[in-house]
């Protein structure tokens, strides 16, 4: 599916950065930075603008090509790795962020997932998350056309244990984000750090 979404010219979420990422870039420490389901790129290469070292993963090697080419036009470099989220072996403490942008798995998937973001975070780090709640399904605006795939704030913070919620909000708000991301949606938002002294 998403080989073939990705696989038109035109870039199916847009160029340019998620609104709720690009207004909380500066809660994210410098360094190495992890997007999951990146796509074709549009946050990863916005990252990069910023200075940081941005990994980009993703299942679709079609948006992955794409997003390298966002990165040579906007004349900045990401490192891009095609993999399947929900067996990729993520590295323990290696990140000081993790960008998490409408990345909609099953729930045994995106529990098991989660788990593994917080420990790929190094202590200090922070996640950035945004996604859709079961509310959505009434928008249809984007987004998983099951309720299950959506996400709660409450199944959040069992999910993301160990980390400590600093932004964490459900909130409906105008997503304007390509073709396939626009009108008003119900987003659930997340900034969460992982406490200094702690380690997976």
């Amino acid at each position: 599916m998403w080989d073939e979404r990705y696989a038109a010219e035109e870039y199916a979420y847009g160029t340019e950065p998620n609104d709720f990422l690009k207004n909380m870039i500066e809660q994210v420490p410098s360094g190495r930075v992890l997007c999951v389901a990146e796509g074709e790129g549009r946050n990863a290469v916005f990252l990069a603008e910023h200075g940081y070292h941005v990994t980009a993963i993703d299942a679709s090697a079609v948006g992955l090509e794409k997003a390298n080419k966002l990165a040579a036009q906007r004349k900045v470099t990401i490192n891009t790795e095609c993999h399947d989220l929900t067996e990729y072996m993520f590295p323990k403490d290696a990140y000081s962020g993790v960008v998490s942008i409408f990345c909609h798995l099953p729930p045994e998937a995106r529990k098991r997932l989660h788990k593994k973001l917080v420990e790929t975070l190094l202590p200090g780090g922070v996640l950035v998350l945004e996604a859709y709640t079961p509310e959505q399904l009434k928008y249809k605006t984007g987004g998983p056309p099951v309720e299950e795939m959506a996400m709660t704030l409450s199944a959040l913070k069992q999910e993301l244990k160990g980390l400590e919620f600093v932004h964490a909000k459900e909130l409906v708000r105008e997503v304007v984000e390509g073709k396939y991301h626009t009108g008003t949606g119900a987003v659930v938002q997340i900034i969460a750090v992982k406490p200094k002294g702690s380690s997976d």
